[in-house]
């Protein structure tokens, strides 16, 4: 078995101009990112079949934790190799509905048990803009902030193809 790390993703996404574009998404993991901060990008992932999250037509953003490549041998000898990521879930607030107030769409942090999964790069179709919301009271649980606003009118090729009016 063969175990490789990467901090990088190109995602082949669809611009504002429905022309097919390349996004870099980067995962540092816990290392920092050009002497800042660590960076683990937000990406969008393909809906999962029978749900749909109200505005959101069953897409999800996942915030990814660990890029990685397994490589395995095969009984006859041959190789197989899986492109995986080691993800943060999210799961809609408001049944996935547009806040009346901000009209974005706000997530929170799955449930322990399922918040880290491990998916096949396969299923991340393009780049996310989560913005983290900051708690504003001491009933924030253990005091991490756990719930995000998502930005979808930064890139309208997202928004056209995710939201559904």
């Amino acid at each position: 078995m063969e175990l490789c790390i990467y901090h990088v993703i190109k995602v082949q996404g669809e611009g504002s101009e429905r022309k097919r574009i390349s996004q870099m998404c980067r995962c540092t993991g816990s290392q920092r990112w050009r002497g800042g901060d660590r960076r683990n990008d937000w990406v969008w992932v393909k809906p999962h079949s029978g749900r749909c999250y109200g505005a959101l037509n069953g897409h999800l953003p996942w915030q990814l934790q660990l890029l990685f490549k397994i490589k395995l041998q095969n009984e006859d000898g041959s190789f197989i190799e899986y492109r995986l990521a080691l993800v943060l879930t999210t799961i809609p607030e408001n049944s996935g509905n547009l806040d009346p107030v901000s009209k974005f769409v706000q997530v929170r942090k799955a449930q322990a048990a399922i918040a880290l999964q491990v998916s096949s790069v396969g299923n991340i179709i393009s780049y996310a803009h989560a913005i983290l919301e900051i708690a504003t009271s001491s009933k924030a649980g253990d005091g991490r902030n756990e719930r995000w606003i998502l930005n979808s009118h930064i890139h309208l090729a997202t928004w056209n193809d995710v939201y559904n009016w």
